[in-house]
């Protein structure tokens, strides 16, 4: 049913090794323009102490920002009997059940390590979801555990910050040089800054693809998925604008970016072919063998964002049918 994961992967391989290439080559020009082993060993210490500090407090951040409140079985029986299903079938370590306590319908997946992860759906979503809806969901957060994601994108986003602190050393540094090699050093770095964030983007974008294929995997209906995706957009619309804008920074964990919702409406109300306020298997299967068209707009937008283009997605979503 699924025959392209070595696709999303080698996708996600080259980005990160580009990214890692980029490191590379800027410390190997700062190497041959200025022979300081101090320059060297400041900024490795000083990426290595952002990691990890970054990895530590993350999910205290994330528990914070989110209202976090963690449920027994007892509390959300459901939840817990879904979310240890899908983790059997993912062979990874039952995550923490959390409810966020925001009206935003959403879900996101968050910790340090597979032993460590945690599932938190958010107040607003019990509402609009039947269970299946949950379930495929849910499956799309645990893929993101079994994957290791939140690992990856704390190391990958930890590269371009190294490149920015590195190009705002230098460009600012009061120090002579001859043949101004602090500033060329500064722009190459400021330039891998921008590249390495782009990057960054589309890793993050690639592996919302492969989790929404690791949902499926674990015996979610694609049309189930897309449908959740599509109540989801419907339902931020409604919610207060004040309320979404606190915790747009932090819309990467959720399952759709909450700061689109106009435009994926306006993408995603023709695939509702009879109004009904969801997307059945028949009407996803229409996008299957039908060509879509995403307009330069939206393409340079997709670019900047940490989820893909939702029509994109959904044309996916078809192919696991």
């Amino acid at each position: 049913m699924i025959s392209n994961t070595w696709k999303l992967k080698l996708r996600l391989f080259l980005a990160m090794a580009l990214l890692f290439g980029i490191v590379y080559v800027i410390l190997m020009v700062v190497g041959t323009l200025i022979f300081h082993q101090v320059f060297f060993k400041m900024y490795a210490v000083m990426g290595i102490a952002i990691m990890v500090i970054q990895y530590l407090v993350s999910p205290k951040i994330v528990e914070f920002s989110m209202r976090v409140k963690y449920v027994s079985e007892e509390q959300a029986p459901d939840i817990h009997r879904i979310v240890e299903d899908l983790a059997k079938i993912a062979n990874i370590p039952k995550p923490k059940v959390g409810v966020s306590e925001i009206s935003i319908p959403n879900a996101f997946a968050f910790g340090r390590t597979k032993k460590d992860g945690r599932v938190c759906i958010t107040r607003g979503m019990l509402n609009i979801l039947r269970e299946d809806e949950i379930r495929a969901v849910l499956g799309h957060e645990i893929a993101h555990i079994k994957h290791s994601d939140m690992i990856v994108m704390t190391v990958v986003s930890m590269i371009p910050m190294v490149c920015y602190y590195i190009g705002m050393s230098f460009i600012f540094s009061r120090g002579d040089n001859e043949n101004n090699n602090g500033a060329i050093i500064g722009a190459l770095a400021l330039m891998a800054y921008f590249i390495g964030q782009l990057l960054v983007l589309f890793i993050s974008r690639t592996r919302e693809y492969y989790a929404d294929q690791g949902s499926v995997e674990y015996g979610n209906s694609p049309d189930k998925l897309a449908s959740a995706l599509y109540k989801l957009v419907y339902g931020v619309s409604k919610v207060d604008k004040d309320e979404v804008k606190k915790v747009k920074g932090t819309s990467a964990f959720f399952l759709n970016d909450i700061g689109n919702t106009d435009f994926d409406i306006r993408e995603l109300s023709q695939l509702d072919t009879d109004n009904n306020g969801d997307i059945s298997a028949s009407e996803l299967a229409q996008l299957k063998y039908r060509k879509i068209h995403v307009g330069t707009k939206e393409k340079a937008f997709e670019v900047f964002s940490t989820h893909p283009n939702m029509l994109k997605r959904m044309k996916r979503l078809s192919e696991y049918l």
